[in-house]
């Protein structure tokens, strides 16, 4: 098969490099960097709310929206979740004899950025070849919120669509829901627990919480806040709880519950904020809101969901999940489309076909070519 080869080095080299979204993607960066000879290459750097240097890329070939209409662009990240539960090496990048890539990230999504930036290699050079390549996806989507705000390139590149290259089994997805993180704290005083002079912050986090459980099951019930065009119908709202580290024999001094509501494009968020809120307060909690772009929705006849229906032989969906085209959709109409399914993905047995991966680059030339 065409571009099989070139994609399974990439995809191999990616896997091996350690990008979770907690430490510096710098290593991950350079080695895209070195497969662009001949592309315009814009590096974006920030640092990460925890004080990590990370970097986004931006690339350019061919013509610009002031030479010829602008062109599709391929989009993905660099980063992966945490390597939670793996007892193989987890940046090992083996490719077994049935073609199968192993590691974190290989389906979601070094694989699909790999079959992208191949894709973006090998289009006929009169054709406008554009990547934004993020990371921070699987936490804040601050590099796709650094290339909105910041990138010259692509507003130069000017593309008229944007290919989000999560792994869709190539089923073309035209929405999908957006997020916002609600981080309520709670304060105690550190004692030894049995000493009755400590105050544990779980107390005042707890009434939080019921009020927390009363929202969700409401979410799952009450069908005013139902969207039925995605599966399931009703909001996520997905608690975490942290003690950071105490110890069962102390009281515990700061309890954080970390909350994801997800919400589609047809929810008004605000009753739901609003509710959270006058929880936190009447617990006496601190809370932080951080919201992200909001949920991408490209209409059912708009000329790239049409083109990817047609490409792809599949009627475009939307889905629960959230990808950086809430905050790439300010740079142009966003769809979802890649190689590889999400049944592995974030889990210890995380892999990718690469021959799916492959078939992914001619009909990544369509979609830019069209």
């Amino acid at each position: 098969m065409e571009h099989i080869d070139a994609v399974a080095r990439l995809a191999a080299d990616l896997v091996r490099l350690d990008s979770r979204s907690f430490v510096s993607n710098q290593a991950v960066a350079d080695r895209i960097a070195a497969e662009l000879d001949g592309f315009e290459l814009e590096r974006i750097a920030y640092t990460d709310p925890a004080g990590v240097a990370k970097q986004v890329l931006v690339a350019h070939r061919g013509p610009t929206k002031g030479e010829q209409g602008g062109g599709v662009a391929l989009s993905g990240h660099m980063d992966t979740v945490p390597d939670t539960g793996w007892q193989d090496d987890p940046f090992s990048g083996r490719i077994d004899a049935g073609g199968i890539l192993h590691g974190l990230g290989a389906a979601d999504m070094k694989g699909p950025l790999a079959a992208c930036i191949v894709a973006a290699r090998t289009l006929p050079a009169h054709l406008p070849a554009t990547l934004l390549i993020t990371t921070d996806e699987e936490t804040t989507k601050q590099g796709a919120r650094a290339i909105a705000d910041r990138s010259a390139l692509a507003r130069r590149a000017a593309p008229r669509g944007v290919i989000v290259a999560e792994p869709t089994s190539l089923v073309p997805v035209r929405g999908h829901r957006s997020n916002i993180d609600f981080v309520a704290v709670a304060e105690g005083i550190q004692a030894h627990s049995s000493l009755g002079t400590g105050r544990n912050a779980n107390w005042a986090l707890i009434p939080f919480l019921v009020e927390m459980k009363a929202l969700a099951e409401r979410l799952r019930t009450d069908t005013s806040l139902h969207d039925a065009a995605y599966a399931p119908p009703f909001s996520d709202f997905n608690p975490v709880l942290d003690n950071h580290g105490a110890a069962v024999n102390v009281t515990v001094p700061k309890a954080t519950a970390r909350i994801k509501f997800r919400y589609s494009r047809s929810i008004d968020p605000t009753p739901v904020v609003q509710a959270v809120e006058a929880a936190a307060e009447r617990a006496g909690v601190r809370l932080t809101i951080i919201r992200q772009g909001r949920p991408p929705e490209t209409p059912a006849d708009h000329p790239l969901v049409r083109a990817a229906e047609a490409v792809t032989g599949h009627e475009a969906e939307t889905r629960p999940f959230g990808t950086d085209a809430s905050e790439l959709q300010e740079i142009a109409p966003c769809i979802i489309l890649g190689p590889e399914v999400m049944d592995t993905a974030h889990s210890p047995r995380e892999r990718a076909s690469i021959a799916r991966l492959a078939a992914a680059v001619p009909l990544f030339h369509r979609l830019m070519g069209a």
